[in-house]
């Protein structure tokens, strides 16, 4: 297992779409045990494979707060959505920053677990919401695109000023 590293917004690799993953094999189990230290490291909740830069449909999720309830989710695909749900988020790519985002409440979602097996969850409340964060990431998106311009302008300098003065 190795440690990896989380791009950071606007970084434009965070813009690129990920995809499908053709067999869950050696390799892939190898990512998804790196990006869940990564996650946990971090710390976070939800961590995309293009996170890290690895164009593959790949997510790891685990919102218990004893980090004993990891998710894996390989070509994931929302099929339902019901209900809204407006909910403070964050994100690892986005450091600092937390902003209101709207979400569906509870979505169903297909998806091949670590070994290859095809799965389908209902999920509800925060996991649903981070289901949604993380596929967001998978097609190129930050949960800052929902925000006005005014927002996303704002969190684009603060980042960058971070960066200016960690060099």
């Amino acid at each position: 297992m190795a440690l990896r590293e989380i791009l950071r917004y606007p970084d434009p690799r965070l813009r690129k779409k990920a995809l499908p993953v053709a067999r869950v094999d050696e390799e892939i189990q190898g990512l998804i045990r790196d990006m869940a230290e990564t996650m946990y490291h971090a710390p976070g909740i939800g961590l995309a494979a293009t996170q890290i830069n690895v164009a593959k449909r790949v997510v790891v999720i685990d919102v218990s707060t004893d980090h004993k309830d990891l998710r894996v989710f390989v070509n994931p695909v929302i099929c339902e959505h019901s209900g809204v749900f407006g909910i403070e988020e964050g994100c690892l790519s986005v450091p600092g920053v937390f902003e209101e985002v709207e979400r569906a409440q509870k979505v169903t979602v297909r998806a091949l677990d670590e070994h290859g097996t095809a799965f389908e969850l209902v999920a509800e409340d925060l996991l649903a919401v981070c289901i949604q964060h993380e596929i967001d990431h998978l097609d190129g998106k930050v949960f800052v695109d929902y925000l006005s311009r005014l927002k996303q302008q704002r969190i684009r300098k603060k980042l960058e000023k971070q960066q200016r003065l960690a060099m």
